[in-house]
This record gives C-alpha cells, sequence and structure tokens, in this order.
C-alpha cells in the first residue's frame, strides 16, 4: 500500500503533524487515491504542489487564514493554496473576483491583474482548503475521504499558538471550523461566502482585510500588506 505523499512541508509543520501522518486515516486516503489515479483520472494540484500552503507559511510565522473548501477543478489552476490560482491564469475564479472587490472597496487596493495569492502565503496568510485533492472536472470528488480530518489538526494546531491570529471563515462550511478555535485567544470574522450565489448576502462590505490588519497591528504582530 502507497503512502501519501507528504513533501515540500515545512519542519514546523511537520514537528506537530507527525503523529496525523501516522494514523490509519491517511493509509485510507493514500489507497483511494491511489485508486483514482489506476482509474485514469487526474489528481489535481500536482503532488508536489499539494501543501503548498504549509510550505509557504511556517506555523510560527502564521497571522491569518484564510479557509476554502477543495482545490479548483481546472488543471492548470489550482497550486495549493485556498482561493488562489496559478499566475498565468485569466480570466480570475468568480469567487476570486469577489474577493478582491471586496478588497478594492475595503482598502482601496486592485489585485486584478494576477490570481496567484502566494505573496499573501510568504506573510502569514495560511491559505488552507480543508479538502487538499480533487479529481480533475469534479469539484468535491474528494471531500470526506481524510483530508478533512488533516485539515481540522492544522486549525487545531494554529489555535494552540502561541501568537493570536485571525480566522477569516467565509460560507457555512469554514463557519463549521469554529469549533475548533478559541474565540477569545484569536478573532474570528464570518460572513458569507465570496462566491456570485451569496457575495451580496453579507460578504460585501465585511471589511476583512482591514479588520484584520486592526487586530494584528493590536497584537503587535504588524499588518498583512493586502497588494500583490
Amino acid at each position: 500500500m502507497k503512502a501519501v505523499e507528504i513533501c515540500n512541508i515545512d519542519a514546523s509543520w511537520l514537528t506537530h503533524l507527525a503523529d496525523q501522518f501516522a494514523q490509519p486515516y491517511m493509509q485510507q486516503l493514500a489507497d483511494f487515491l491511489a485508486q483514482e489515479q489506476a482509474a485514469g483520472k487526474s489528481v489535481l494540484p500536482p503532488v508536489e504542489q499539494r501543501f503548498n500552503a504549509l510550505q509557504s507559511t511556517p506555523l510560527n510565522q502564521v497571522k491569518v487564514v484564510i479557509l476554502g473548501q477543495d482545490p479548483y477543478p481546472t488543471a492548470g489552476h489550482a497550486h495549493g493554496l485556498s482561493f488562489s490560482v496559478q499566475a498565468d491564469v485569466q480570466p480570475l475564479p468568480r469567487s476570486l473576483k469577489n474577493i478582491y472587490k471586496e478588497l478594492y472597496t475595503d482598502l482601496g487596493i486592485d489585485n486584478q491583474h494576477t490570481g496567484c495569492l502566494q505573496a499573501w502565503a510568504e506573510q502569514g496568510v495560511l491559505l488552507l482548503n480543508t479538502v487538499l485533492t480533487v479529481a480533475e472536472g469534479q469539484a468535491g470528488s474528494h471531500q470526506k475521504k481524510g483530508w478533512e480530518t488533516l485539515t481540522d489538526a492544522i486549525i487545531t494546531t494554529v489555535n494552540a499558538a502561541a501568537e493570536p491570529s485571525v480566522f477569516l471563515l467565509w460560507g457555512a462550511h469554514a463557519q463549521k471550523k469554529t469549533a475548533l478555535i478559541n474565540p477569545e485567544r484569536h478573532l474570528i470574522l464570518t460572513s458569507p461566502h465570496p462566491s456570485p450565489l451569496s457575495a451580496r448576502r453579507g460578504f460585501f462590505g465585511s471589511q476583512p482585510f482591514s479588520k484584520a490588519n486592526t487586530f494584528l497591528q493590536a497584537h503587535g504582530r504588524g499588518t498583512i500588506n493586502w497588494a500583490l
């Protein structure tokens, strides 16, 4: 049986997650991914990018967590960061366009030229999907296969960290993770999802970016430069 390939993860995370990688659910997940590939399905993103969020944002540098659901199911789009796409992807996904609309309204920043959020990740924004793979063309196809247990452990690890962080929980799926977060230590900002179906129900006007920076600055953690 093939194990889940654990590559490109910052050592700060491995220290806390080693016990998770040894659990039976990870072997079951590995078996599922192997079956998908054996059936001729393309699993996205490529294996070397699946843990990009944990490679780009070391645990001790996490300031903001933005939770997504699962990767974009279009080849060449997902690269292991929630809501982010590869730098050359145009047009931008509709949810990301709405995130940018709110960012412009909130802080006057226009990021429409790129959908790659790597620079956010490198400043301490953990761009974490709750599911880290998907079959090409089949949104949601790898949900409830084991990834959620691992990403819950990641959220729990951030919750237990010494420094206070901001959790941006957009939509009902992300908001289910509220139970894993201590609101007395961290700032939890909730709103509807930025998708076209729900953005006008309260995502627009929620000012998550300025509120996050206000909290971080008040706790001596600097700010995020949201401009790309």
